[in-house]
C-alpha cells in the first residue's frame, strides 16, 4: 500500500523533472548544465581542451568522459564529436588564441632583424674561464652580435623588402665621354 508521504515525494521528483525539462527548452535534460547561449556540454568542453593539449582525440575523450575504458570505444567516440560543428569552431577558436600569443608576427620579426643589424641586441653566451692550478669555470657573458650575425640580419632584411632582386644595370645611367677623340 502506497503511503501518502510517498505520494507527496514521487510527485515531488515529477515536478523537480518537469522543471528541469522545461528549463533545458527543446535540447532535452543535456542541455540543463550548459551555460546560457553555450551550444557544448562541460564535458564536451573538458574533451576540447584535452583534445588542444596533444591533438588525441582518443586520450581526450577518456579524460573528458572517465567512465569509458575501452580505447577503442573512446576512439570512435572522440572522432564523432570532432566533427560537431561547435566543437570544431571552439577548437579552432582556442588555437588563433593560442597561435596569436605565441607565435610572433612579421612585425616582431623585423623588429628583432633591426635590432641584430644594429648591434642593439644582447645574448648570453657560456665561457670557460681559468681559475689556476687545473680548475676551470663556467661563466655566462652578456654577447653582442657580431659581424657574421649582422650580416646574416642584413641579407634576411635584403630579402623580405625585396632588395636582392632588384636590377642594377637599370639603376645607373652609363655616360661615355670623350666621344669625339673616338675612330670610326
Amino acid at each position: 500500500m502506497i503511503t501518502i508521504a510517498k505520494k507527496r515525494k514521487t510527485a515531488i521528483y515529477v515536478a523537480v523533472f518537469f522543471y528541469i525539462l522545461l528549463e533545458a527548452g527543446a535540447g532535452g535534460v543535456g542541455n540543463f548544465y550548459r551555460k546560457a547561449g553555450d551550444s557544448m556540454t562541460n564535458k564536451q568542453r573538458k574533451f576540447c581542451d584535452e583534445y588542444l593539449i596533444d591533438c588525441n582525440a582518443t586520450r581526450a575523450y577518456k579524460a573528458a568522459y572517465p567512465n569509458i575504458k575501452s580505447d577503442e570505444v573512446a576512439r570512435k567516440a572522440g572522432s564523432r564529436l570532432l566533427t560537431y560543428v561547435d566543437i570544431k569552431e571552439y577548437i579552432h577558436e582556442q588555437l588563433n588564441k593560442i597561435s596569436s600569443a605565441k607565435i610572433a608576427d612579421a612585425k616582431e620579426v623585423l623588429e628583432y632583424l633591426t635590432a641584430v643589424l644594429r648591434g642593439k641586441s644582447e645574448s648570453e653566451i657560456v665561457v670557460v674561464e681559468g681559475c689556476g692550478e687545473g680548475y676551470s669555470a663556467a661563466k655566462k657573458i652578456k654577447k653582442f652580435p657580431d659581424e657574421k650575425e649582422r650580416t646574416k640580419a642584413a641579407e634576411l632584411l635584403c630579402k623580405y623588402y625585396g632588395f636582392d632582386k632588384i636590377n642594377i644595370e637599370g639603376i645607373i645611367p652609363v655616360v661615355i665621354s670623350g666621344e669625339s677623340e673616338l675612330k670610326d
